[in-house]
């Protein structure tokens, strides 16, 4: 992942990281049990470029299920991968399973 992808280790890196960015975040939840592993590392590439293309527009962060569980649950991601868009802390957009580059930047069009 690009270094403008923030991949936070446990819940209380994850929440400075929130109240350090400007603007819009995204929120990626990826997982790295068996079945999550080959999914999520298709999308990394997506978000990855993704990042680029948007770097002036949000901040993108990285979300490992299993290492920040309150943060998961507090944005009631079941599954991953799953992306959550927040604008001033609020939930704007949400969506689960993976998506293609052309899919990802419809959804951050529509909710930017």
């Amino acid at each position: 992942m690009p270094r403008r992808v923030h991949q936070p280790l446990e819940d209380e890196e994850f929440e400075f990281i929130l109240r350090m960015s400007k603007g819009p975040v995204l929120l990626y939840f990826s997982g790295t049990w068996p079945k999550a592993i080959e999914v999520c590392r298709a999308i990394d590439l997506v978000v990855g470029r993704i990042t680029e293309e948007y770097a002036n527009l949000l901040t993108a962060v990285k979300i490992d299920i299993t290492r920040c569980p309150v943060a998961t649950k507090r944005y009631d991601v079941t599954g991953a991968p799953s992306v959550v868009l927040l604008k001033e802390g609020e939930v704007v957009a949400r969506s689960a399973g993976p998506m293609t580059h052309t899919e990802f930047r419809k959804f951050l069009t529509t909710h930017l």
